[in-house]
């Protein structure tokens, strides 16, 4: 930017906000900034002035004005938007007008629109939102400005924006308050662009390559596709219980019954789970399953997908996370659970038993309840001593049949099953497998979920006759894949918190 005109510079909270606290009666009391705002509500009312204005016309963004400069000098444009910064000398004024594009200059005379429409501009607080009819010049100091003619109030702003405001970094306040956070650091826009372009990019990809999109239902009447604890809701008319989607993943493979055969679906998911940086009770996914697919056209599809956002995004697939160079270019390495728990743990648990791999996690320092087998001592394993060392990308395949109640076993190797997870900078990015299209065996896997749930395992799959039902029609051999969008966009915007990624993540209340 270049030099600013004026040296008497006026920013939100240069004065103290006194006395903002709740009164006794339970209302707000009033900052004296608060007080003055409403004053001059007043005063507009009392001029005929509809300080809520209507439709206003634009001929022009601010971005377009600095871009257009040279064919625009000259030229009367209309603009809007909020006012950021003033900047008085008695007889004529300065201000920054802020818009979803940019900033720009604003300079006004009283010799130019006269004393009450200088008079009324100057009644302007920061955080109004005005329309402004002016030409486009280029001051003394080389800025590129608009010289007011006329201006609409469009919204009176009654609360000042939080001292210190420009560059605003109390985290807890910009996720609470994401508007304020938007005002404040224009840059965070650019990340939610970015995710907008990247669930875009996501469904081009798809779509080019013979995909249906379509949709699924959030409230299930059993909850399935994963291991995770669900949110119960109630249906007054039926009187009955639902449970908010946690995968759509069940649904969709009715589709591959029903003839559908590559289907996908964007949408959230609700886990009633913990909250952390890669955590939201509430996330988007994006979960596509192909007939005649299997495990490993779902890894080269993850791969292409992966790299096609990134040069979407990034414009290579080389990309820094966090000081972290990676390359997302395929082909990714890929290696087994066991293999990978033998290479960072120094532990092999092929060839042991139940008790002897329990025991082993718990001498480990494990947490392995009474009853726990190999399966979850491969488990324990994996996210004690692998997760944090996969920075990736790579594949983890070959989980245990007992962690993985959806996919089709391995055929040289019935013990673990045709799976895979991608992991990158230490992530789990999503899921993916051979689908389990045996309707028997599928029957026998969600009983034993339903045993785990018996035991006290309150993110078991619960018996869906239903679904099995559909199998029994048939379904055509399949692949399946889910990737977890926010951390994707983390991932591709450099964003270290799930909040970063996330317009209005949940926040515990004051």
């Amino acid at each position: 930017m270049g030099e600013r005109e004026g040296d008497n510079q006026t920013t939100a909270g240069a004065l103290e906000d006194r006395g903002a606290k709740d009164g006794m009666d339970g209302q707000e009391q009033l900052t004296d900034q608060m007080v003055v705002r409403r004053q001059k509500l007043q005063e507009w009312q009392q001029d005929n002035i509809d300080p809520y204005g209507q439709k206003y016309q634009r001929t022009h963004s601010t971005a377009e004005i600095v871009q257009r400069f040279d064919e625009l000098e000259g030229e009367t444009v209309s603009i809007a938007g909020r006012v950021m910064v003033v900047r008085g000398h008695g007889k004529a004024s300065f201000a920054d007008l802020m818009d979803a594009a940019g900033t720009v200059q604003l300079f006004i005379k009283i010799n130019t629109v006269g004393e009450k429409l200088y008079s009324q501009y100057q009644r302007l607080d920061i955080g109004d939102i005005i329309g402004v009819r002016g030409t486009v010049f280029r001051t003394r100091q080389g800025e590129i400005s608009v010289e007011v003619k006329d201006f609409t109030l469009l919204s009176k702003a009654l609360r000042p924006l939080p001292e210190k405001w420009h560059g605003l970094k109390d985290v807890d306040l910009r996720y609470r308050m994401r508007y304020l956070d938007l005002i404040a650091n224009p840059e965070v826009r650019d990340v939610f662009i970015a995710r907008s372009r990247i669930i875009q990019g996501i469904r081009d990809f798809l779509l080019e390559r013979g995909y249906l999109e379509v949709e699924t239902p959030m409230l299930n009447v059993i909850p399935g596709g994963a291991n995770a604890r669900p949110f119960v809701t109630h249906h007054n008319a039926l009187d009955m219980d639902l449970y908010m989607r946690i995968a759509p993943e069940l649904y969709l493979k009715r589709l591959l019954v029903g003839g559908m055969e590559k289907v996908f679906e964007i949408g959230k998911n609700f886990r009633n789970e913990g909250m952390s940086t890669k955590h939201n009770p509430e996330y988007t996914s994006v979960e596509l399953y192909e007939a005649y697919g299997d495990a490993s056209s779902m890894m080269a599809l993850t791969e292409e997908l992966f790299a096609y956002l990134a040069n979407l995004i990034r414009g290579t697939t080389k990309i820094d996370f966090q000081g972290q160079v990676v390359d997302l270019a395929p082909p990714w390495p890929r290696i087994s659970m066991l293999d990978a728990i033998h290479k960072y743990a120094g532990v092999d648990l092929k060839d042991l038993e139940d008790e002897e791999a329990a025991a082993i996690a718990r001498a480990r320092g494990l947490d392995m309840p009474s009853g726990a087998g190999k399966a979850q001592a491969i488990n324990e394993f994996f996210d004690a001593f692998v997760e944090p060392e996969l920075t990736g990308p790579i594949f983890i395949t070959e989980h245990p049949v007992e962690i993985s109640p959806l996919a089709k076993r391995k055929v040289d190797d019935p013990t673990v099953t045709d799976r895979f997870e991608p992991f990158i900078v230490g992530w789990e990015m999503g899921n993916g497998f051979t689908e389990l299209n045996d309707p028997i065996d599928q029957k026998e896997r969600f009983r034993s979920q339903v045993e785990q749930r018996q035991a006290g395992d309150d993110e078991a799959h619960m018996m869906d006759e239903d679904y099995v039902m559909a199998l029994e029609y048939g379904m055509p051999p399949a692949g399946g894949l889910g990737i977890g969008v926010d951390r994707l966009v983390m991932l591709l915007t450099d964003s270290p918190s799930i909040r970063d990624v996330l317009l209005f993540p949940h926040m515990r209340p004051r």
